[in-house]
């Protein structure tokens, strides 16, 4: 269903919205999934082809263009865009915690969202081609766990495919989720030592807030307790070219000294470090995040069995006290407000072992759609080994392999980043 369209300088918006099955096997539930489509001025009757934008999360919605600039404004010379809002995010019918408050129960929640992984985000990127295009392949490109569905958009409709461009998301295609989260921990720790390499003076004031949070109930504006572990979850910036930095400059304000000599933290401080956290507003994120990774198995709350195997992440003694980054741990449905409600939903899905696979290794091992990928050297999310490794095993896979750019590369230069993937799928370089 097509709806308003808007201009705004440098760009033209239209809405889409497509009423699609909850479950592709039994389509008697239908729910909204949104699409903004994005053209350049003067090409509005164009027959420019799709490039399809699947966005990083999982859980967040897709970005909302205010400008022709960066890999938009590059993608444009080319196509029209069209940002897909996944299934549960945006303007698609969303996955909140007032959204699942009318399910009867605990497992009704859990069953409705084992519907909302990569798998069914690329049955509905299918259903919405063929309504918009009929037969006729489009592009894709995604970032991050926008990889994710990209390679699930290889293995399971090809066919619908002109080309796929992947920033920073090339998954393993069989590795559970225990082997991504010992990688992870490590691409952690790494990052951890680069921080405080720059900045040695914050080991001391890590310190003295850990200490500060564990002798202290801090409460945040909103309310919910700051907990040291909640705190460590800064560390998930680390992987983000300005993330060292937006990590520190928050931390040169974190003490306030009151008038009878006693020390607070400071009121801006707590305020910025809840607004840099989206677990409340994106729960999708926290509920599956590990089955990103599950296939017939349980994850069992992978991050949070490994970490033991860590001691570097204790939070008292002699060592530098180690933010944690993209784990999801059982107590955060404790320490996030918007999490409470959604905790015994989350024991089912950590338990369950009834996830449908997400790849055909086979499939893909026979692909012909051309592919152009970067692979960010020291991505501290998505382990440049195993995305490697998956790249051996699917022909037509052109790899740019660099320490150049962190996980953000495509926003950070997003023009340059895109102009040489598409140099790349077209064999121009």
């Amino acid at each position: 269903m097509l709806h308003a369209t808007h201009r705004i300088p440098g760009l033209i918006l239209r809405d889409h919205s497509f009423e699609l099955p909850l479950d592709y096997s039994n389509p008697a539930q239908a729910i909204s999934v949104y699409a903004r489509e994005v053209i350049a001025p003067g090409k509005e009757d164009a027959s420019q082809p799709y490039l399809v934008y699947f966005q990083g999360g999982p859980g967040s919605g897709a970005p909302r263009p205010s400008s022709n600039s960066g890999w938009l404004g590059r993608a444009l010379q080319d196509y029209r865009v069209l940002l897909l809002d996944q299934r549960g995010t945006g303007r698609s019918t969303p996955v909140t915690t007032q959204a699942l408050a009318g399910f009867t129960d605990a497992l009704a929640q859990a069953d409705y969202l084992m519907h909302f992984r990569a798998d069914n985000i690329v049955r509905d990127a299918e259903a919405i081609r063929q309504q918009l295009t009929g037969h006729t392949p489009w592009s894709i490109l995604g970032q991050s766990y926008g990889g994710f569905c990209a390679l699930r958009y290889l293995s399971a409709a090809p066919e619908g495919l002109k080309e796929v461009l992947i920033t920073g998301g090339i998954p393993s295609l069989f590795r559970p989720a225990d082997d991504v989260y010992r990688a992870t921990y490590r691409r952690v720790l790494a990052k951890n030592r680069v921080y405080y390499q720059r900045y040695p003076g914050d080991v001391e004031r890590v310190r003295q807030i850990i200490d500060h949070l564990l002798q202290h109930n801090v409460r945040l504006p909103s309310g919910a307790q700051l907990t040291a572990q909640r705190f460590l979850q800064l560390g998930l910036q680390f992987g983000m070219s300005d993330g060292f930095e937006s990590v520190h400059y928050l931390l040169e304000e974190a003490f306030v000294t009151r008038s009878d000599g006693g020390v607070d933290l400071q009121w801006n401080f707590l305020f910025h470090l809840e607004h840099m956290q989206t677990f409340d507003t994106n729960p999708i994120y926290s509920l599956l995040h590990e089955a990103c990774y599950t296939q017939g198995a349980a994850s069992q709350w992978s991050a949070h069995r490994l970490q033991a195997e860590f001691p570097e992440f204790a939070l008292q003694g002699p060592a530098p006290v180690m933010f944690t980054g993209e784990m999801i741990y059982p107590w955060m449905f404790d320490a996030y407000t918007q999490l409470q409600p959604l905790r015994a939903a989350a024991e089912l899905l950590a338990d369950t072992d009834a996830w449908p696979a997400l790849y055909d290794v086979g499939r893909l091992q026979q692909n012909t759609v051309p592919v152009a990928a970067v692979v960010y050297s020291d991505d501290m999310y998505v382990h440049r080994e195993f995305s490697e490794e998956t790249a051996a095993l699917v022909p037509n896979v052109r790899l740019w392999v660099t320490n150049e750019y962190e996980h953000n590369g495509l926003r950070a230069d997003g023009a340059a980043v895109l102009g040489r993937l598409l140099r790349m799928v077209r064999g121009e370089v």
